[in-house]
């Protein structure tokens, strides 16, 4: 197969373009520039999109012997992840930018962009399995429980996956690492990505500040409607946060306080205790389903890239995915999405995805 591998310049899509080179695919290496002045992205080798990151992959395709592109997607990239970003705070939602870039970047432009040009398939180094059983083509969690970035890719399609490769989807960070070594890859000790690209100092508050006029708003007990401050949007809050919340006086039971909610038409911003954080009932809107799920399903839910699971069920009404937590979660925001899996033995299947509109 002719086979877009796409290079982040990180450890992982090294290895990934090395091993379709080694299973005989004709592979092609492309770094995606997301950014018309590099200098504004995260700096400092961390594995993604900068132009160390660029210089990093064409090394690692220049020792595999591969031709080698920089693609500039930074049009697309600030129109369908920054400017996505801002408007789902904006709305009083909390986005994730790496699902949407997987999505909209990875795997709709570049993908779309591939076939045209006569590749069969991109490759990257996610850690998420692939495999047709009897005829089905089916999405599964990676070996690697601590990596694994199934969640991230379960809002792709179908024709989406058929055109994919994750080949370190059997395989640990750790041994990754090792095997990079043993191929003499300079990036083999490469620090992971971990924070938004686009946010270089990781202060998103500061981040949306720049981006968005102040409206300000109320800061209003959930319990007795009490106002405890004013706050200059409500871009500055997330569910679930704690600190920076700019009250001053202690609740009445001296327990911390949480955001409970978020209101952007009247800028109202409920906070609470813990305990109301609590969530049992998820619906969630554009569900991609892998399953049929017209009747109840039972799975488990993930409503984070790392952790935030449950056992649940799950059903599709009335083009909405219903997901009734077994036991409840916290921190689950309007604007995630919610994966849902069977857990197998073969590695837990994804079954659908969707993002979350409503709790309860």
């Amino acid at each position: 197969m002719r086979v877009l591998a796409a290079m982040s310049g990180g450890v992982d899509s090294a290895v990934a373009a090395a091993r379709a080179v080694d299973a005989g695919h004709d592979v092609t290496g492309v770094h995606l520039a997301l950014s018309a002045k590099p200098g504004t992205l995260r700096t400092g080798a961390r594995g993604c999109c900068t132009i160390e990151d660029a210089h990093d992959a064409r090394r690692a395709a220049d020792l595999m012997g591969i031709p080698f592109y920089v693609w500039d997607f930074a049009e697309r990239f600030t129109e369908d992840v920054v400017e996505d970003f801002v408007a789902e705070y904006a709305a009083g939602r909390t986005p994730n930018p790496c699902l949407r870039c997987n999505e909209r970047i990875k795997f709709e432009a570049l993908l779309d962009k591939a076939i045209a040009l006569g590749f069969d398939a991109v490759c990257t180094g996610h850690y998420a399995r692939l495999a047709t059983v009897d005829g089905v083509l089916e999405l599964r969690r990676s070996a690697d429980d601590g990596k694994d970035q199934s969640y991230v890719l379960a809002s792709l399609t179908h024709e989406q996956l058929s055109h994919a490769m994750f080949p370190l989807g059997d395989t640990t960070k750790d041994d990754v690492r090792v095997e990079a070594a043993q191929r003499g890859l300079s990036v083999a000790k490469k620090p992971d990505s971990h924070d938004i690209c686009f946010i270089p100092d990781g202060d998103t508050q500061k981040f949306l500040a720049n981006k968005l006029d102040a409206k300000p708003g109320l800061l209003v007990d959930d319990e007795t409607g009490a106002v405890l401050g004013r706050h200059a949007g409500v871009h500055e809050f997330t569910v679930g946060q704690r600190k920076g919340l700019g009250i001053d006086a202690p609740a009445p039971d001296g327990r911390p306080r949480y955001v409970l909610s978020l209101e952007p038409v009247s800028g109202t911003v409920r906070v609470g205790a813990a305990e109301k954080l609590a969530v049992t009932e998820i619906v969630a809107t554009s569900p991609v389903c892998r399953v049929n799920l017209d009747g109840p399903v039972e799975c488990v839910a993930q409503v984070r890239a790392h952790g935030g699971c449950a056992p649940a069920v799950a059903e599709l009404v009335d083009g909405e995915l219903r997901v009734h937590l077994r036991e409840p979660l916290r921190g689950v925001a309007p604007g995630q999405a919610v994966a849902v899996y069977r857990p197998d033995s073969a590695g837990d299947l994804v079954l659908a995805s969707a993002t979350i509109s409503e709790t309860g």
